[in-house]
């Protein structure tokens, strides 16, 4: 008797359709174990917005590098430049490089 009245069940006749069980396979298949999933798509875009993320960081980059070359057009920071950075040095000229141990702590 139990039976007859699950049987009876508006929401059991509903999902007991042939047309809503294929309707059912079908959007579990698409959305999960298709080659081009849901969840696939969902990795693919978080790539895209990982790249795009990243090319905005190398733009920045560019335009910083591109503002330090044409400030490097005049010979004296050009020289300033060098001898910060790569410790470079004139004839005749000897360079001591001093650094601080950071690891002392102040008193």
């Amino acid at each position: 008797m139990n039976l007859k009245k699950v049987r009876n069940n508006k929401w059991f006749k509903f999902f007991t359709n042939k047309y809503i069980l294929v309707l059912l396979v079908f959007g579990v298949w698409m959305l999960f174990l298709d080659s081009n999933s849901w969840l696939v798509h969902n990795e693919l875009d978080q790539e895209i917005n990982e790249l795009e993320n990243n090319k905005k960081y190398y733009r920045t980059e560019i335009k910083r590098d591109q503002q330090v070359l044409e400030s490097l057009n005049d010979s004296n920071k050009l020289e300033k430049y060098a001898r910060e950075k790569y410790y470079m040095k004139r004839e005749n000229e000897d360079v001591y490089i001093i650094e601080f141990d950071s690891s002392q702590t102040k008193k």
